[in-house]
C-alpha cells in the first residue's frame, strides 16, 4: 500500500474547499436581471427553442432562437402580414466568438467558440407599453481571470433597462421591432 505524503493530506482538502466554495458561490445565470426589467429566469429553457436564423460578423457568430409562441406567429405570417407578435413571444440571440473548425476540411469554416453574451427580447404589451410592447435584456459573459473561474453570465452594465434595444429596433418598427425574418424552410 502506498503512503500518502503528509503535505498532500493538508493541501488537497484545502484546495478542494477553495475550489468548491468558488463553484458554489459563483452566480447562477438564472439569478441575473436587468434592473427593473427582464431576468434571465424568464427565459429558462431557451436552449431548447427552435432556431430562426443565424448571423455572423467578424467578431461574433450568433444563433437566434424563438419560443413556440413566436414560432407559431412567424408561421402565421407575422410580421409580414402587418400584425404584431402576440404577448408571450420571446427570442434569444446567443453570441459566440468565431473559431476555425479543427475538423472541417475547409480551413475557413467558422464555428462557435467562446460564449460572449446572450440577448433576449420579450413581447408584453402592458409591461413594456412605452417601448413598442417589447422588453430587451443583454447578458454578457465576463472575461475570465486567473482569480475567477470559468465565465458566468451577468447583466451588461451599459444596457441597464428593459428598453435597451428599443432605440436600435425602431428602424424595424413596421416589422413589430423584430430584425430577424423567418426564412423559408
Amino acid at each position: 500500500m502506498t503512503k500518502i505524503p503528509s503535505w498532500m493530506i493538508v493541501i488537497i482538502p484545502g484546495m478542494l474547499a477553495v475550489l468548491g466554495g468558488s463553484a458554489i458561490s459563483a452566480p447562477d445565470k438564472y439569478t441575473v436581471q436587468v434592473p427593473g426589467g427582464l431576468s434571465f429566469s424568464e427565459f429558462k429553457g431557451y436552449e431548447d427553442w427552435q432556431s430562426v436564423s443565424v448571423s455572423k460578423t467578424d467578431h461574433a457568430f450568433a444563433l437566434i432562437l424563438a419560443n413556440p409562441t413566436m414560432i407559431d406567429a412567424y408561421r402565421a405570417g407575422i410580421p409580414d402580414n402587418g400584425k404584431p407578435f402576440p404577448d408571450g413571444s420571446k427570442m434569444a440571440k446567443i453570441h459566440w466568438k468565431p473559431e476555425k473548425s479543427a475538423e472541417a476540411p475547409d480551413p475557413t469554416t467558422a464555428v462557435p467558440g467562446t460564449l460572449l453574451n446572450v440577448d433576449f427580447m420579450e413581447r408584453d404589451s402592458k409591461r413594456f407599453a412605452d417601448s413598442g410592447g417589447w422588453g430587451w435584456a443583454a447578458f454578457k459573459t465576463p472575461r475570465p481571470t486567473r482569480s475567477r473561474p470559468p465565465p458566468k453570465l451577468t447583466s451588461r452594465r451599459r444596457r441597464t433597462t428593459p428598453k435597451c434595444g428599443f432605440a436600435c429596433h425602431t428602424i424595424v418598427q413596421t416589422k413589430d421591432y423584430v430584425f430577424t425574418a423567418y426564412p423559408r424552410r
